[in-house]
This record gives C-alpha cells, sequence and structure tokens, in this order.
C-alpha cells in the first residue's frame, strides 16, 4: 500500500514537472534568445544558449526605443490602478458582506451580473464618459475606469463574510465609528487578500492593451503594450527583432518585483494572527 501511495506521488510529481516546463520553455527561450545577436536568432541550426552573448538589444531599448519613458507611463498607471482598486474593494466588499440590508443584497446580485457582460459591450459607454470628463488622451484615461473590479468586489465580500461579527459589536460598544472599524480591524485582517488582488490588478493594468489603445493618442504617453506593438507592428523585413525581444524581457521585471514582494506578503499573512480559534 504504501509503494503504491509513493508510486502514485512520484508519477504525479513526474506530470507536474512536465507541464511546468512546457509552460516555462517559451519564456525561457525568450529570455535567453534576448542575449544573442541579431543574426543568430534565425540562424540554422537553432541553440538555446547564445552562441555570442551580448548586451546591445538591451541598450537600443534603452536608448533607441526609449523604454524608460514608456516604463514610467505603465508603473504610473499600474501602481495608482491596483491603489484605488484594493481600496475600493476593500470598501466595497466590507459593506456588502457586514450591513444588513435588503437591498444590498440586491445590488451585490446587479453587480455580479455584468461579469456576464463582454468586455467590448461596456467599452463604448466607457469611452465616452472618460470623454466627457477630459480625460482622453491621459494616463487617468486608463486608471478610472480599471477601478471598479467586480472580481476584486467579491474577493472581499467573501472574505469579510467569513470574519465573527463580534469585532464589529466590541468595536461599537467601545465607540468606534465606521472608519476605525474598517481601517483598524477589518483592513489589517485581509492583508493576504490584499495581496492576492494587488498582484492581479498590477498585472492587469501591466499588460492591458486594448483600452489604452482607445483611449490614448499621443505617442509619449503610451504605456509598454501599446510600445511594444508599435515596434511589433513593422514589417518582417525591418522589423528588429533584438530590440523587441529585449525590451519585451525588459517589462518583465516589473512584474517579477511586484510578485516577490507580495508573494511574501502572502505566506507571511494569515487570519489566524486577529482571530483566536
Amino acid at each position: 500500500m504504501i509503494r503504491k501511495n509513493t508510486l502514485k506521488s512520484a508519477g504525479k510529481s513526474v506530470v507536474s514537472i512536465l507541464f511546468a516546463i512546457i509552460w516555462a520553455f517559451p519564456c525561457v527561450w525568450m529570455i535567453l534568445s534576448s542575449f544573442k545577436p541579431t543574426s543568430e536568432l534565425f540562424s540554422y541550426p537553432l541553440h538555446l544558449f547564445p552562441q555570442e552573448w551580448t548586451m546591445l538589444n538591451f541598450h537600443k531599448a534603452l536608448q533607441e526605443f526609449d523604454i524608460l519613458q514608456y516604463m514610467g507611463n505603465s508603473v504610473f498607471v499600474a501602481i495608482v490602478a491596483t491603489i484605488f482598486t484594493v481600496l475600493f474593494s476593500c470598501m466595497c466588499g466590507f459593506a456588502l458582506a457586514k450591513y444588513d440590508s435588503k437591498w444590498l443584497s440586491f445590488f451585490f446580485l446587479c453587480l455580479l451580473s455584468t461579469t456576464m457582460l463582454p468586455t467590448e459591450i461596456i467599452m463604448s459607454p466607457s469611452f465616452e464618459v472618460i470623454r466627457a470628463l477630459g480625460m482622453y488622451d491621459s494616463l487617468w484615461a486608463c486608471i478610472v475606469p480599471a477601478i471598479g473590479s467586480m472580481t476584486g468586489i467579491f474577493l472581499m465580500r467573501q472574505f469579510f463574510v467569513s470574519v465573527p461579527n463580534d469585532f464589529l459589536e466590541a468595536a461599537r460598544i467601545d465607540g468606534a465609528d465606521e472608519g476605525v472599524i474598517f481601517f483598524r480591524i477589518m483592513f489589517p485582517i485581509c492583508m493576504s487578500q490584499v495581496a492576492i488582488l494587488s498582484i492581479f490588478s498590477f498585472r492587469w493594468r501591466w499588460n492591458d492593451y486594448i483600452w489604452p489603445l482607445i483611449s490614448l493618442y499621443t505617442k509619449e504617453k503610451y504605456t509598454l503594450q501599446l510600445a511594444l506593438r508599435s515596434i511589433s507592428a513593422m514589417d518582417s523585413i525591418s522589423l528588429d527583432w533584438g530590440l523587441l525581444l529585449g525590451a519585451s524581457v525588459l517589462t518583465m521585471i516589473p512584474v517579477l518585483v511586484i510578485f516577490v514582494i507580495f508573494n511574501k506578503q502572502i505566506m507571511s499573512s494569515s487570519m489566524s494572527s486577529g482571530i483566536k480559534g
């Protein structure tokens, strides 16, 4: 019996490793190819590791492509949108979970139903609102529509539903108002959910292409995804593949940094720090 369980566990581990290799191989190939000269990218036979290591592709991305400006635009959009998304989702999720009202339950169902609408349907009215507010061709046009995330609201509501009401009742008896209850009691115990939502929100905004394409016109205000698209839109003859690979690898760094920071928060945060069983 023990031997059978061991073989079964080993089989699952092998399959998991194979799937991990299949998923990671394109990323590894792109990273290694970014260190190759452009002439080596299409040489035959193909080599996984560069025959001649070079940093020229990254130099061109920093100097010729002006990637720092586009990266700054994307960082501003992603960070500001993530902060507002997390705050808005936490407050809305707290209200939907802890305030006892029939109309709130109905309102939550209405919000939940919006997840069944394709994104393309709400793009036109969202664009009209952004233009009416005078935000067209500004980075705020990429931020404001992204704040209301039903995924974040649902995540936070489901967490706050599991939190005992004893905390709120004790705080209210002590004279604490709703703001103090939220920011000093409820918000600190949901740090793991905040970390998860922050990672997803940052990644969504960082990789967003369609909405910035609609809401931005000036090239200096482009986000990284729009800027990368401007490179790949060239024909195959004039396209600088080395520049494209170098710029693509550099765009991965901020997302990895955010993941490493908040991954520690996810592992270290536990609801048990605020609730005793």
